[in-house]
């Protein structure tokens, strides 16, 4: 998990504003959260509603501690639900945004990626992995934290077979596997048993991906924005 200095009004359990234009997706979306004791303070049926209800509550001091939306929402039902997400990122900058999807797609996660306050706390997870609970709660869990979780199976389907670009070149083939890891948003002790690995050479290879694109020791959120570099090269 990528951890950050964020912390929730709720110390550690958050009040999230929801937004996905199906009520039983909704319904199961606010089960998860709220029998693991967050609030969802808002819930909103389609993108110009959760626009104006974020402003509305950041106005009044109370501001959520996380967005969750669906990328395809009334009023358009295309990208609606994403666009409202980057203009939200783009006017509060330190709002974790946790975008849901049915489609495993490159440009709608490199826009969310590189847009306006696009510098951690933000995630893109695959619908059907909100069923596998433990999964999502980790995600939003690292997202609030001001981590970046894109979902493993966007991550696969981006990677590039040839030559890797840009800075990426500068890695080895097993730097770059355990930086796609990290994009998933895994640990360090998760990648050392996901690849058979030590601990201690999983946490050399992490080293030498920050080295090597240019991240020194006293760089902040270096995590962070190494995946911001996988994914702008992929």
């Amino acid at each position: 998990m990528i951890n950050g200095n964020r912390m929730s009004s709720r110390g550690g359990f958050m009040r999230i504003v929801l937004a996905d234009d199906s009520v039983l997706i909704r319904a199961g979306i606010r089960e998860i959260l709220t029998s693991h004791d967050h609030d969802v303070i808002r819930e909103c049926e389609d993108a110009d509603e959760l626009v104006a209800v974020v402003d509305e509550l950041v106005r009044s001091g109370d501001a959520p501690d996380m967005v969750i939306t669906d990328v395809r929402m009334p009023p358009k039902n295309t990208d609606d639900g994403l666009r409202a997400a980057i203009d939200l990122r783009s006017r509060h900058r330190d709002l974790p945004v946790l975008v849901l999807s049915a489609y495993v797609t490159g440009p709608y996660v490199r826009e969310l990626l590189s847009g306006p306050g696009a510098d951690g706390a933000v995630g893109y997870l695959l619908k059907e992995k909100v069923g596998r609970v433990a999964d999502f709660l980790r995600a939003v869990e690292t997202v609030s934290a001001g981590g970046v979780v894109i979902d493993p199976e966007v991550v696969r389907h981006a990677t590039r077979a040839d030559s890797p670009q840009g800075p990426l070149a500068r890695l080895t083939a097993r730097e770059r596997e355990v930086l796609a890891h990290m994009a998933e948003g895994r640990s360090n002790a998760e990648i050392a048993t996901e690849l058979f690995l030590s601990g201690a050479a999983v946490s050399k290879h992490v080293a030498n991906v920050f080295v090597k694109l240019g991240m020194p020791p006293d760089e902040d959120n270096r995590r962070v924005k190494a995946i911001l570099t996988w994914f702008a090269y992929n």
